[in-house]
């Protein structure tokens, strides 16, 4: 129960009608889920406005409403506060209801198109072996010390992020990792949030379907560093042109990592196998099994935060050569004739390519190599052409197919994606809607020492159609198509 008062002396208030004494047993801005003695936030979404559903809530029992716009008939039986932005006053109240627990851990947030994922299952990998206990926020889990919770967003709203944080503090959490994505920042979902440092990954082609132009994607990731307080770091990736970009309103200590170039934090390839690399990284040679250049960069932010967060270096390069790829991030197995699949999340184009360099960076080019993408529905429609025109120029065989139509007809997604394949490659491509088949097709043409690549859903475990998610796991169809090739 938090009083009333509390919540209003946080957010930026135009008025208020009624008592500030009641007591609050509960945030929502879901009117499905108002009910007796709650405080209910009327936000305008992307598909529905929450001040539509005032009157609805008011028959529920909620004790306060907080709107910007006021309905024509004021109820008695609750209080009401007009506020400048419904989103930002959720997002400080909420914080304030949980007591702030974001003050009382040490908070690192990721943002960028690629890579975030990695990173921030990496540093709680990280600081979880070094013997510290620690939370995290990610696409894939959710993660209370070794308590594992499913995630829906790769951010979460307000309500569940400082919920997750407390829970963490009551497990006695020191450190937690979050993945912050650009519609959160656009949403206000982070702000109230006191975060200790900020990695920016990259920047690339993605969500124009939401942002509507690449410069309001960008804003969108620089508003994290913008906000970031100045007793606070903000690490950055030199070898991105926008990493410049994103730090300059910062009040946080800059610090940059690279890739081969002059930096804070730099490291140099030494090899680079499927068994993994050596890296020279920061004056020692050290080993680790991820694999690939953009592996490199994960592991530099991962090593710069780690530093910056006051772990000695030694402690660091030992947990280094431990750590394990994220599920679904150029996750591979080899079958008994030697066929190599490897399953990536990459579905965006720079993510996509990143993937595909790496393999032929690794890649003998006596084998083949069988890629299989798609691209989401309902989302960027620009990048589809790109994806598939990136897949052909690197690939010698090519079988798109359907990935996440969501609600759109999965042959138009194909028939935009194939518009990309240029005229010389047309030989090498087909097309098999159902990825089921797509996979097992891969699977079949590939001959010992070939490499396939399944490319888009990663760690995903369903593949939504229709509003509906079917069970769906591309790991675990080639695994199977494995096995049964190793009983005949």
């Amino acid at each position: 129960m938090k009083k009333l008062s509390t919540l209003i002396a946080v957010c930026p208030v135009l008025q208020v009608i009624g008592s500030q004494d009641r007591e609050i047993s509960a945030l929502t801005f879901d009117s499905r889920n108002a009910g007796l003695g709650m405080a209910f936030f009327a936000i305008t979404g992307t598909a529905t406005d929450g001040h539509n559903f005032i009157q609805q809530v008011v028959d529920k029992g909620v004790a306060a409403i907080f709107c910007e716009k006021l309905p024509e008939h004021i109820s008695a039986d609750c209080t009401w506060i007009q506020v400048e932005n419904s989103s930002f006053s959720l997002a400080l109240a909420a914080a304030a209801f949980f007591g702030n627990p974001s003050h009382k851990l040490i908070l690192t947030g990721v943002t960028g198109t690629n890579g975030k994922t990695t990173i921030a299952t990496l540093l709680h990998q990280l600081f979880s072996d070094a013997g510290y206990p620690c939370g995290l926020l990610s696409t894939i889990e959710n993660k209370i010390c070794n308590k594992v919770l499913p995630s829906t967003h790769t951010t979460p709203d307000p309500l569940s992020i400082n919920s997750l944080l407390n829970e963490m503090i009551e497990a006695g959490c020191s450190h937690a990792f979050m993945e912050v994505s650009s519609h959160a920042l656009s949403q206000m979902r982070t702000f109230g949030l006191k975060f200790k440092g900020g990695i920016f990954t990259n920047l690339t082609h993605d969500h124009l379907d939401y942002h509507g132009s690449f410069a309001a994607y960008r804003d969108a990731k620089k508003l994290f560093f913008d906000l970031l307080p100045n007793d606070a770091f903000a690490l950055v990736n030199a070898d991105d042109k926008n990493g410049r970009y994103m730090t300059q309103n910062t009040k946080a200590l800059i610090k940059k990592f690279s890739v081969g170039n002059a930096a804070d934090f730099s490291a140099r390839i030494m090899e680079n196998t499927f068994d993994g690399l050596v890296l020279q990284l920061d004056g020692h040679e050290v080993y680790t099994r991820l694999i690939g250049k953009f592996n490199v960069s994960n592991l530099l932010a991962i090593y710069g935060a780690a530093s910056l967060l006051g772990m000695k270096k030694e402690e660091i390069l030992t947990g280094i050569s431990k750590l394990k790829s994220a599920e679904g991030r150029f996750d591979w197995i080899k079958s008994d004739e030697g066929v190599i699949a490897i399953i990536d999340y990459a579905h965006t184009p720079d993510a996509l390519l990143n993937v595909l360099r790496t393999i032929d960076t690794i890649r003998t080019h006596n084998e083949q190599l069988i890629t299989v993408a798609g691209a989401g529905g309902n989302r960027d429609k620009t990048k589809r052409p790109e994806m598939a025109r990136i897949a052909a120029a690197w690939s010698d065989k090519l079988i798109l197919t359907s990935d996440n139509p969501r609600f759109e007809n999965p042959d138009d997604i194909l028939d935009e994606m194939k518009k990309g394949v240029p005229g010389e490659h047309y030989r090498k491509y087909l097309i098999i809607r159902d990825r089921k088949e797509a996979i097992k097709t891969a699977v079949m043409l590939a001959k010992p020492g070939d490499i396939i690549l399944i490319a888009g859903k990663g760690h995903e475990k369903y593949q939504e159609i229709n509003g509906i998610k079917h069970p769906f796991d591309d790991k675990q169809e080639v695994e199977q198509l494995f096995n049964k090739a190793n009983n005949t």
